[in-house]
């Protein structure tokens, strides 16, 4: 980023006045800081794009995409609603509902009554959306044993953690905003 430029002096013509006056250059932890934030952002979308085609490779022997099987993954331990499940991805609720709807209708998923809410029914996996994803099971064995040996176990469970904490600093910043309880 350009160095904001110094503030015009007294001897400085009369047409350079009407400029607004340069703004102090933020300090320099202000910049380190910001330059952190952008290389974690690119770091993180450059590894989502990363995730998202490998997820692709693992997923298409099974019939699924990796949206599908991404949906899918957050209802296998227990049915949940489509909110719900936009809640744990970190995406609308409207982009769960249209693959929430494709996935019944492909037999993979179905939707059950929600006691809690009426009107807001539960997803829950088919036998045939389990045996879908049960086939993926091998290929992510490998790749997972593949990053382990890379990383090396603790490096492993090191990035786990420290991904962990970005989300949550991140959810608590979100909360903190103006009119996040809106949203």
């Amino acid at each position: 980023m350009p160095e904001a430029s110094p503030a015009p002096s007294s001897s400085s013509s009369s047409s350079s006045s009407s400029l607004p006056p340069a703004s102090p250059a933020p300090p320099a932890s202000v910049r380190a800081r910001q330059d952190l934030l952008s290389r974690t952002a690119l770091g993180v979308f450059g590894l989502n794009g990363r995730f998202l085609a490998v997820s692709e490779e693992l997923a298409r022997p099974a019939g699924l995409t990796a949206a599908w099987w991404q949906v899918l993954g957050a209802v296998l331990r227990e049915p949940l609603p489509v909110a719900g499940i936009a809640r744990v991805m970190g995406i609308t609720r409207q982009s769960v509902q249209r693959i929430a709807d494709l996935l019944v209708a492909k037999g993979l998923a179905e939707y059950v009554p929600n006691p809690a809410h009426r009107r807001a029914k539960l997803l829950r996996p088919t036998q045939e959306g389990r045996a879908a994803v049960a086939r993926i099971t091998p290929a992510h064995a490998v790749l997972a044993t593949r990053l382990a040996e890379e990383l090396g176990e603790a490096g492993f469970r090191e990035t786990v953690e420290v991904l962990d904490r970005l989300t949550k600093a991140l959810d608590r910043l979100a909360a903190e905003e103006p009119g996040a309880d809106d949203a």
